[in-house]
């Protein structure tokens, strides 16, 4: 079939583009397809499998006939489990296929055009994309390795205008791991107190993969709660990434509009994944400490692998499974253009795909994963130190 000349994009996707973390993963597959021994340390996927007794559960409620369309927002039992766990009631909570949706959910359910959403950087790529498509204007406000990737209350002022509609934090943050303490994120709340026309998403993801104590935003801000969105979800933690789950919690006229976006998209999200999420809620959570052990000691082995390349500058990450080290040495050295001409480079010579910064709004780094298995991580340290140092 030929390509039509008649389609057009719509104007408030003209600028999206499918994620830089997919294209790469999906090259360094294709060149696993075709022989090439490639090192693939750029997903943000557990190597862990899903508990064994998430999966029964899901057997079981399948084998129950369990597979037919659920309430929009979730099933009772499930928002009942995310609600009590969070001292709310059920309808302040939305079951999402995926954090993403709720995400996609909450801004195409507040934003007008021109609306600001301010997202500090780095951030998770799919941010300022979400906030494009619902038709809003991302703010991103940089956050340098030098302030420990965190946004400031000085910054966040600053950055506020009449159009400020959301602020969007990320803590335990992917890509970089940092994480906000009780503290910092009570400054933030005394700079909101004075723009009360400001919500804000906390996306806590990765809350049970902190190695320092995390606070949530809403325990942190308590009088904030009204204006406050909490995104969570069980794909890191729990291993559960293709099961697609994930959940909002907020005021509940914010939840009820969310629904009404939600039901015209999707329905509700996989009965089958949701008895799956009833089951990893309610169960022994020891795993959780078992797995954030093990991720612990993967951070360490590749914080200290990669500071001892030569160029490479590895803060460790307080949380999530990344580190995101500057490269800019070794751009120099080598002549690298952009990180991103840096990674392209890394894949072709030593067969290892990494993320670059830019791809988090924030150049001069690359986004490297350590949620991969031990040999994996030497055998790609390895490499990258090889091909580094013959740079010279």
């Amino acid at each position: 079939m030929n390509a039509s000349t008649d389609f057009r994009r719509a104007q408030r996707i003209a600028s999206v583009e499918l994620s830089e973390i997919v294209r790469l993963s999906e090259q360094a597959a294709a060149l696993r397809r075709a022989g090439r021994d490639v090192i693939v340390l750029s997903t943000g996927e557990p190597d862990f499998p899903t508990p064994a007794p998430v999966v029964e559960a899901a057997h079981a409620a399948a084998l129950a006939g369990q597979t037919r369309y659920t309430a929009t927002a979730g099933t009772s039992e499930l928002r009942d489990s995310v609600a009590t766990k969070a001292g709310v009631t059920r309808a302040e909570v939305l079951i999402s296929a995926g954090a993403k949706q709720v995400l996609a959910n909450a801004m195409l359910a507040t934003l007008d055009p021109g609306d600001e959403v301010l997202i500090p950087a780095p951030y998770w790529s799919s941010y300022t994309e979400i906030v494009k498509m619902a038709g809003g204007r991302a703010v991103v406000v940089p956050c340098l390795m030098s302030d420990d990737f965190k946004l400031s209350p000085e910054a966040l002022e600053a950055a506020i205008t009449p159009k400020t509609r959301w602020l969007m934090l990320n803590s335990p943050s992917n890509p970089t791991g940092a994480v906000y303490s009780t503290n910092e994120i009570r400054a933030f709340a005394k700079v909101l107190e004075r723009h009360p026309n400001i919500w804000v998403i906390s996306d806590e993801i990765y809350e049970h993969l902190s190695y320092v104590p995390v606070t949530s935003f809403r325990d942190a801000a308590p009088d904030l709660m009204h204006r406050t969105l909490i995104v969570n979800g069980l794909s890191k933690a729990w291993a559960m990434t293709g099961w697609r789950i994930g959940w909002g919690i907020g005021p509940s006229e914010l939840i009820e509009a969310m629904t009404v976006i939600q039901g015209q998209v999707t329905s509700g999200a996989c009965s089958i994944s949701q008895a799956a999420g009833l089951a990893a809620l309610n169960g022994d959570d020891g795993l959780l400490k078992t797995r954030r052990d093990a991720f612990r000691a993967r951070r360490d082995k590749t914080v200290a692998g990669l500071n001892a390349i030569r160029g490479f500058r590895c803060p460790r990450p307080d949380g999530a499974f990344y580190v995101f080290p500057s490269v800019t040495r070794v751009m120099e050295r080598g002549g690298f253009p952009s990180d991103g001409a840096f990674c392209s480079w890394l894949l072709d010579k030593a067969g290892v795909a990494v993320v670059p910064g830019r791809a988090f709004g924030l150049g001069g780094h690359v986004r490297i994963s350590f949620a991969y298995a031990d040999d994996e991580l030497t055998e790609g340290i390895e490499r990258i130190f090889g091909a580094v140092d013959k740079l010279g």
